[in-house]
């Protein structure tokens, strides 16, 4: 990975983090999970930064992870080292002391929407589109851990029937679930208003705002089952889930046995 994949620059205390795989639609390979959550972390010690504003280059946000990352997955080790290290990329992020605000276009999914939910504030352009297809996709689960990101957002129920039914969602729906809490006029709108937002908040009582957002971390943590890792084990060393990363990789439709 090259560090224009995930590119970091600070401009008049706000930080700006550009996810930059495009051809892929900013689908994300396991160096630039690290590489996102060392800025995450670096961002902390860093006494000027005001608030940070993570997006997506071109027309995506995050297309998920990028499905070649799964290819030698099999072990039900395997299977746990993935979900903790995915786990802490989006602690990480929860970590900043500094507002965050997730800026978004076009797909995010899977992996997307749980980044945009490890963010403090989402907005999005008319493109965006969210969701949780694994069911239609990969035949893996979403974390607990992730369930409870996105659930305490949207609930339980329009969670659980977007991951059924493996539907996307529109930014005009995303906005209605509060999944996001605003939805600009048109594309060229979305970092112009990110970074309004984010000097906004740069002008209000830092303390105030960091300790809203840890409160929240906390009760988030306090959510998550303990006994969670044999249902990511169940999945991710299935037969089913390694037809559905070789449909993927061979643009086809998965045949799901249930095994």
């Amino acid at each position: 990975m090259s560090d224009g994949e995930v590119r970091y620059e600070r401009r008049d205390g706000i930080g700006w983090i550009t996810l930059d795989r495009s051809e892929a639609r900013n689908s994300m390979t396991f160096a630039m999970y690290e590489r996102l959550a060392a800025l995450c972390r670096a961002a902390n010690d860093d006494p000027a930064l005001q608030a940070l504003v993570l997006t997506g280059a071109g027309d995506a946000f995050v297309a998920g992870t990028d499905i070649a990352q799964f290819v030698d997955l099999r072990t039900a080790a395997d299977a746990i080292a993935y979900e903790r290290k995915m786990d802490a990329v989006f602690s990480a992020i929860e970590q900043v002391r500094t507002p965050t605000i997730a800026a978004i276009r076009g797909p995010a999914v899977g992996g997307g929407v749980a980044l945009a939910a490890s963010c403090d504030l989402r907005i999005c352009s008319p493109s965006a589109r969210f969701g949780v297809p694994v069911a239609r996709t990969l035949g893996n689960c979403f974390a607990a851990a992730n369930l409870v990101r996105v659930s305490a957002l949207i609930g339980q129920a329009r969670l659980t029937e977007l991951v059924f039914t493996a539907r996307l969602i529109d930014a005009a729906e995303a906005k209605a679930a509060g999944l996001v809490s605003e939805v600009v006029a048109d594309e060229a709108a979305l970092l112009p208003r990110a970074e309004a937002l984010a000097r906004q908040l740069a002008t209000h009582a830092p303390l105030t705002l960091r300790a809203t957002k840890e409160a929240l971390r906390r009760v988030r943590e306090r959510m998550r089952p303990a006994d969670a890792e044999d249902l990511v084990v169940m999945c991710y060393t299935s037969e089913d889930f390694r037809e559905g990363v070789r449909a993927f990789l061979e643009k086809r439709k998965p045949v799901w046995t249930g095994r």
